[in-house]
């Protein structure tokens, strides 16, 4: 009979066996949609969580930055030797007397609190900050996803094109055996064949290295398997992808826009407090006096600076008013460039649409029905090979479009929603 020790360690190597495979099979499947891969960025991007660390540290220099300093103590003894009566000593209870002193101090009304509006305000830029490097990371991730679709696609579509190559190689070998084609029409086909071939190569190698960039945007080794991109996102209406309607979401939302916002925001408490340095700082304190064994006296003490030296206040001031200045003139120029961007990329995303709906609606329902003709015309000999390799080029060419417009539309999406700063 086994040891229950060895049972249960049985029991585990069995359970880790079985589910090592769901593990893999997991692992193989990210890549196959934008949403899995959005997900392991997010837990496993060292970027991403630098940034979030350091939001967190400046979220936590928002309580200090409003607290009073800390309290400080001082100890006196006077006439250690009793006025010559005897050795030098350190017995408070021997002295002549003892002085504690105990200290606060105290900033002018108001300033603790714009320190902690200032901290607060650097905190939220340090949180925007946090949210623009997500959303640039995400629009990095969703453009080199569609990108890789695109290559995806091509593939596939070079493979078809491949195998109907070598069908009308045998559709013209038979032509030339029965003397109605020459034999450069099979020669042909094979050429064309073996530049479909090249192209593939050229395709799987860059294949694999958007694969590598996209696993360095997640946070995964550069060599890890990823499954194939199984489809694109579905386009929004027209509606909601229009200037007047992301015009007003992007001055919200955009996390350039809201840093900048912050750090105005920032430059402002910042100026108040200048100011406030034109009232002094206060340190009180309270001092018993002990002779002997007991407490016989106390003192009260209240210090404070004397804001004498003008010029460098007023120079601190002009300062703040300047940094103020800066921080807005900087808003005024992201805004203008966010709206910009923003203007642009909606532009291009309908233009891309448009092309999208021409391609599928006309072109490419033309060039097949082309090719169909072509082909027909070809094995009854009223056209040339010529004329049915165009036909396929051309259909090919419109599939190729077809898919570029698409990828281009996800492109100008992924950006508007970078620049709007959230999902369309």
């Amino acid at each position: 009979m086994m040891p229950n020790r060895f049972r249960l360690s049985l029991g585990v190597v069995l359970v880790a066996l079985a589910l090592s495979p769901m593990v893999r099979a997991q692992e193989v499947k990210l890549g196959s949609s934008v949403e899995g891969l959005l997900q392991a960025a997010r837990d496993r991007n060292p970027e991403i969580a630098s940034m979030r660390f350091d939001a967190d540290a400046a979220a936590e220099r928002v309580a200090p930055a409003g607290a009073l300093p800390d309290p400080k103590f001082r100890t006196e003894l006077r006439d250690i030797t009793r006025m010559g009566e005897q050795n030098p000593t350190l017995l408070p209870g021997r002295v002549g007397s003892t002085r504690y002193v105990l200290m606060q101090d105290f900033p002018w009304m108001g300033k603790r609190g714009l320190k902690r509006e200032v901290a607060e305000s650097q905190a939220q830029a340090a949180r925007s900050r946090a949210a623009g490097a997500w959303v640039e990371l995400a629009g990095k991730i969703k453009t080199t996803y569609a990108e890789l679709y695109y290559l995806d696609q091509n593939e596939r579509l070079s493979r078809e094109i491949l195998d109907l190559m070598a069908r009308l190689e045998k559709v013209a070998q038979v032509r030339y055996a029965g003397g109605l084609a020459a034999q450069q029409d099979v020669i042909r086909a094979q050429v064309e064949q073996s530049t479909m071939r090249n192209e593939l190569i050229a395709l799987d190698a860059e294949r694999r290295q958007l694969q590598s960039k996209l696993n360095a945007l997640v946070g995964r080794p550069t060599s890890e398997i990823l499954a194939a991109p199984e489809q694109i996102r579905a386009l929004p209406s027209p509606e909601q992808v229009s200037f007047a309607a992301l015009e007003g979401r992007a001055r919200m939302n955009n996390p350039l826009l809201r840093t900048e916002e912050s750090q105005i925001r920032a430059a402002e408490k910042n100026r108040e407090l200048t100011y406030k340095n034109r009232y002094p700082d206060f340190n009180v304190g309270i001092s018993p006096i002990q002779y002997r064994g007991s407490i016989k006296e106390w003192e009260l003490m209240v210090e404070l600076n004397i804001p004498l030296q003008q010029d460098s206040r007023r120079a601190q001031e002009r300062e703040s008013e300047a940094m103020l200045a800066a921080a807005r003139s900087r808003q005024e120029v992201v805004t203008n460039q966010v709206l910009a961007d923003l203007y642009a990329n909606v532009a291009g995303f309908e233009s891309a649409r448009r092309s999208l709906a021409l391609t599928t609606e006309s072109l490419l329902p033309q060039s097949e029905l082309t090719f169909r003709s072509a082909l027909a015309g070809y094995q009854t000999g009223k056209v040339d090979f010529a004329t049915l390799l165009d036909a396929q080029r051309q259909i090919r060419q419109s599939k190729l479009n077809q898919i570029k417009a698409g990828v281009e539309a996800q492109k100008r999406l992924t950006e508007i929603e970078r620049i709007v700063g959230e999902e369309q």
